[in-house]
C-alpha cells in the first residue's frame, strides 16, 4: 500500500556522520526543511525554507540507494513536521537504526518513546536563542541519547557547566566549539581537561574534510 504522507526535504545524502557519539561513521542524512530558531553561528540557513514535498515512500526509495542501515534525521528542526513519527516508524520497521537531530525547543516526549537515538541541542547565550531552550527536555534524555552545548566564548563554556550541575542529565554530554576558530577550539578542549568535565569534546570532521560544502 502507497504511504502518501507527506514531509518538506531539503536533501538526502550518504556522507561520514561528523558530530557527536557517532561521529566517524557512514551515515545516510535526511535534511529536512524548517526551523523555528535563528541562532547567530547557524550554517544551515538554506535549509530555513529550500525543499521539496516527498511521500515517505519517495523518501525510502532515495534511502535505498545506498548500502547502509544508519540514518540521521537532522534540519532544520524536524520536530516541526507533523508526519516526522510516520518517517521513524517506517524506518525502524524497515530495520534502520535511527539518530534524530533536534534543536532542545520543542518537547521530546513523544520522540523518547520511540527505538531512536536523540541528539539534542541546548543552546548557550552566543547562539542568542538560549531562553527559548526547554529544558525539561533534559530529563526526558536516556543513556544513549545526546545533549550536546556548541560553545564559542568562555560564558557559553560556563554556562553548559552551570545547566550540567543543575540538572545532572544522565546522557552522553557534547562540547563541540563553534566551527571556524581552532584557537578557540584548543582553548575549550583546554577548560574541560583543567575543569575534568565529563564530556566529549567534538569538533566537525565533515568540515576539516569538506570545509562549508553542502550535503557533506
Amino acid at each position: 500500500m502507497k504511504n502518501t504522507s507527506k514531509l518538506k526535504v531539503n536533501s538526502i545524502f550518504y556522507s561520514i556522520q561528523g558530530e557527536g557519539c557517532d561521529n566517524g561513521i557512514p551515515t545516510i542524512f535526511i535534511r529536512l526543511t524548517g526551523c523555528n530558531l535563528r541562532c547567530s553561528y547557524c550554517d544551515t540557513k538554506y535549509a530555513y525554507y529550500e525543499g521539496n514535498e516527498m511521500e515517505i515512500d519517495e523518501i525510502f526509495k532515495e534511502v535505498k540507494k545506498w548500502d547502509c542501515k544508519r540514518i540521521c534525521i537532522t534540519g532544520g528542526e524536524p520536530l516541526l513536521h507533523n508526519n516526522i513519527y510516520k518517517l521513524i516508524d517506517f524506518l525502524l520497521h524497515k530495520k534502520y537504526e535511527i539518530s534524530v537531530e533536534t534543536n532542545g525547543s520543542i518537547d521530546v516526549l513523544r520522540l523518547s518513546l520511540k527505538d531512536v537515538v536523540i541528539k539534542m541541542d541546548l543552546k548557550c547565550p552566543s547562539s542568542g536563542m538560549h531562553e527559548k531552550m526547554r529544558k525539561e527536555n533534559i530529563s526526558l534524555l536516556r543513556k544513549r541519547d545526546e545533549l550536546k552545548f556548541i560553545i564559542d566564548e568562555k560564558e557559553d563554556y560556563e554556562y553548559a557547566k552551570k545547566i550540567i550541575n543543575e540538572y545532572k542529565p544522565t546522557c552522553n554530554i557534547i562540547f563541540q566549539p563553534v566551527w571556524g576558530d581552532m584557537e578557540k577550539a584548543r582553548k575549550i578542549a583546554e577548560w574541560i581537561l583543567k575543569d575534568s568535565i565529563n564530556v566529549r569534546f567534538s569538533i566537525q570532521i565533515h568540515k576539516i574534510l569538506w570545509g562549508d560544502e553542502r550535503n557533506r
